[in-house]
């Protein structure tokens, strides 16, 4: 691939780059005597890439510089006309579709009149996907997420922050709950201080997330247990309310995500994380269920267990959790073993 296609000069053009912004003009002669080198092939990279022009009032093989934000002005117009273009043409067709779905709606009425078409399942991923984006598209006054499990994976960010930056830059309100494992994960704190940024709203809660996503308090997505991957669309207005409420009380009891987390933050953070281990390995659940609820690797869920096995005495899993459950719940504010 040429060079100048690859976005990257050749040195000769560096080096005659250079060369013609000293000058108010020059042609190939004189540049091949000062550089050593035949400064034609040089010549023509610049020119197509719209760092050399003809010198005005010049004889035809004279040359002057262009400076580099003109010139990738120049380069950018016909993208920046092909975007605008595009753009408009996806607005027209988003325009003649949605046109129809005061019809569509009308005639899904009227075939479903008892109001079974309130609740959908879409169990392939690729479908649930295009829908969340549908309804994010569609979406004008605020979008409620619970995203349990602790950090998310990259590629899932990846695709979400065009999305979401887009809906924030419309002034739509954005208020998202993770789990406090969360914070420790890197590409979720760059996604958060991103949306923040935007005026998005972030917390965090220790356990009894449920993952969903209201939209506009009209249509709401929930996981479905057992089933990844699935989603459960709700336009039943009256469990919509219930998914909202549900959300609310998370929010109340969550804590702000914020950039940084100073020390006393973090021992909160913690100690709550480990109210709510001790809480769950009292109900005898394993090591990895816990592990699944609070979001966190099963290992550094054995590495917190172990170490409250040792803070209350214990030699076992069944004897901690005896332990545990036969004391009194720890008083707010109190720290736990």
């Amino acid at each position: 691939m040429p060079a100048d296609q690859a976005g990257e000069l050749t040195p000769a053009a560096r080096r005659l780059y250079a060369y013609a912004v000293e000058r108010h003009a020059f042609d190939a002669a004189e540049a091949t005597a000062a550089l050593g080198v035949r400064a034609a092939a040089a010549i023509t990279e610049l020119a197509a890439a719209h760092l050399l022009q003809r010198a005005p009032g010049g004889s035809p093989d004279q040359w002057c510089a262009v400076a580099p934000r003109a010139a990738a002005a120049r380069a950018l117009a016909p993208l920046a006309l092909l975007v605008r273009d595009t753009h408009d043409e996806m607005d027209r067709l988003r325009g003649r579709l949605e046109g129809l779905v005061p019809a569509y709606e009308a005639g899904a009425a009227r075939r479903d009149p008892g109001g079974r078409g309130h609740l959908e399942l879409v169990t392939e991923l690729g479908a649930v996907r295009d829908l969340i984006a549908e309804l994010v598209a569609a979406c004008e006054r605020e979008l409620l997420t619970s995203q349990p499990g602790g950090g998310r994976p990259l590629e899932t960010l990846e695709e979400s922050i065009g999305r979401d930056e887009s809906l924030l830059a419309r002034g739509v309100r954005m208020r998202t709950i993770y789990q406090h494992t969360a914070r420790y994960s890197r590409p979720t704190a760059a996604y958060v201080e991103r949306v923040t940024a935007l005026g998005a709203q972030v917390r965090t809660l220790g356990d009894g997330l449920m993952r969903m996503l209201v939209f506009d308090e009209h249509t709401g997505l929930m996981a479905v247990p057992g089933r990844s991957g699935a989603a459960l669309v709700v336009r039943e207005p009256n469990v919509v309310h219930f998914m909202t409420a549900a959300f609310e009380r998370s929010w109340l009891g969550a804590e702000p995500f914020g950039a940084t987390v100073g020390p006393e933050a973090a021992r909160s953070i913690s100690d709550e994380l480990r109210q709510t281990i001790v809480r769950l390995l009292s109900q005898g659940l394993e090591d990895k269920v816990i592990a699944r609820r609070l979001g966190m690797s099963e290992r550094t869920c054995q590495r917190h267990i172990a170490e409250i096995m040792r803070a209350v005495g214990a030699k076992s899993r069944f004897q901690a959790g005896y332990l545990l459950s036969s004391r009194p719940a720890p008083a707010d504010g109190a720290r736990t073993p």
